[in-house]
This record gives C-alpha cells, structure tokens and sequence, in this order.
C-alpha cells in the first residue's frame, strides 16, 4: 500500500502531518506501506508507483490532490484509492460550481457571486459585511471577512493570487459547524470555536488554535438537520468513502436558527487537529480504525 501526501498546494504541510499519521495509523494495523511525498512532477509519481500498489491512500490536500488531478493519475493506471473519485473531487473543489450544486438538490447555501479582482478594485461587489474567499482552495487559504467600511480589502485583492476568479458571499453570522460523512452514514456534527477572529488557517492547525465541541451544543433540530445536509450534499456531489460538510448556524434572532451549507471537503484533514477524527472518535470509532475503513473501502470509478 502507497500513501500519497504532500503535494504543491498551499496545504502542504498539513498533506505531509496527515499522511504521517495516517501511514503510522496504517502500519501499526499490519498494513505494509510505503510514504511517497508527491511533487509537481508525473514521471516521478509514476516511478515512485512501480511496482504499482495494491490500494493508494490519498492524503493529499487542495489544488492536485483534492480537485480530480491525482485522482485520474490512479484512475489511468488502475490502482483503487481512498476517498471521493475523479468527478467528485473535482465539483466539489470548485466552490461556485459544488454551490450550484447543492442549491439543485435543495439545500441552504449562501447567496454570493463570483467576479474577477479587478472588478472589486473599486466597489464592494455587495453590501458588507461578505466573504471573499478563492474559488478552488481549502483550509480557509485566501479568505478574508470583509465588515462595513473596511476597505483595506482592496490591496489584498490587487495582490490576489489564488486564480482569476474569486467567490463572494455573504457573510452569515452565528456559529461554525462541522459534520463527517463515512460511506453512507452521516457520524456527527462538531461545533467550532476558533479562538481568533475566525476558523482560519492558523485556527485549524495550530496547536489551540480552536476548541472541538463534540457533539455540538445545538439544539436537537438543529443537529439532526445538519446531519442530514452533510449526507445530502455528499450524496449530490458523488462523493465516497469520507467527506466533511461545513455549515454556518445562524441563531443569532433567536429560536432555532438557521443553517447554511458551506462547502464539502472531500479530502478532511487527518492530522491531530483534525475534526473528521474527532467526530469519529466521539461515536467510538478509533482513529486507526478510521484509517482501515478508508483502506478498505477504496475503489475506481471504472
């Protein structure tokens, strides 16, 4: 067996902490692996992959490893790998698109627009307070809240360069929740609460960086909903294996409140700070266990 980690995105640090532990994970349940640290280089992968392995263990994050790149890498050569296949990934990764999506399938999402920089130069592309964030990166790399008269967003925005387009959304107050899907069972719903501004970078995986509410401390609607969003929208996009759903609960008003579904990861983090194990672990499902279960319920799509 081969774990894939590292890559050429933004996240590849946190590729390089999950395949670590996922590959330890692995060989303390008997499995042989083998680590490769994947660069922007195919004839290398290729050579790393000779002689082919049994099953591949994706641990790679973001641009490469998450949007259906590496994914037809191992599709092409015939080797059944961990989590959501080429088709998947790939809407998922693209935020606009995985919005357009969930909102077909019935589900809460966010109004936003997608524009090029240079068109937000000299407006807001709507009234603050709103989201700017990339269209196709994750662990919150590039995104900015921006509030009412703050217009120091601009100079982050002629610098931007995370592609030629941006998504923006508005900005849903209240609470950010998390909810993990393993083949066709939604596992929980964690509340998070990030102990700077918001669930940035640094938040999700900087030591304290945030605290893990598991089960989250919503009301019981509320969580059941959220629940059945995460297994809705991993159902809409295709996705297998395990996947995480971000939301946002709105309970601002008061009552119940209101969720919004974000986006789907279809490749979690597996690192000590990771969320997908903490909900797994609160329903009993220890972290090596986890890993097997991925390993054993790895394909191709054809």
């Amino acid at each position: 067996m081969a774990v894939v980690m590292g890559g050429w995105s933004p996240e590849r640090e946190v590729s390089l902490s999950s395949g670590r532990e996922c590959a330890k994970a692995l060989v303390d349940r008997g499995y042989k692996v083998q680590t490769i640290d994947v660069h922007r280089d195919l004839p290398g992968l290729l050579r790393a992959l000779d002689p082919r392995p049994d099953i591949i263990f994706n641990a790679m994050h973001g641009i490469g490893g998450e949007d259906g790149s590496v994914q037809s890498v191992f599709e092409m050569l015939g080797i059944p790998y961990t989590h959501s296949g080429v088709l998947a990934s790939a809407l998922a990764m693209h935020k606009p698109t995985a919005k357009a999506i969930f909102r077909d399938a019935g589900l809460p999402v966010v109004d936003g627009i997608v524009a090029c920089p240079e068109e937000l130069t000299e407006r807001d592309p709507i009234p603050a307070p709103f989201v700017v964030k990339p269209t196709n990166q994750g662990s919150s790399v590039g995104v900015r809240i921006v509030r009412i008269n703050d217009n120091s967003w601009r100079e982050e925005v002629r610098e931007w360069r995370f592609g030629s387009e941006l998504l923006v959304e508005r900005f849903i107050a209240g609470r950010e929740l998390t909810a993990a899907v393993m083949g066709d069972r939604a596992l929980g719903v964690c509340e998070i609460v990030p102990r700077g501004t918001f669930y940035d970078y640094t938040a999700k995986y900087a030591a304290g960086g945030s605290d893990h509410l598991v089960p989250a401390p919503v009301p019981a609607r509320i969580y059941e909903t959220a629940l059945g969003i995460a297994l809705r929208a991993h159902r809409a996009l295709g996705c297998r294996g395990v996947s995480r759903a971000d939301l946002r609960y709105d309970d601002t008003a008061g009552g119940d409140g209101e969720l919004y579904l974000l986006e789907v990861n279809t490749q979690p983090g597996m690192t000590p700070t990771s969320l997908v194990p903490d909900i797994a672990r609160h329903v009993g499902i220890r972290f090596d266990e986890l890993v097997a279960w991925m390993v054993e319920d790895a394909s191709c799509d054809g």
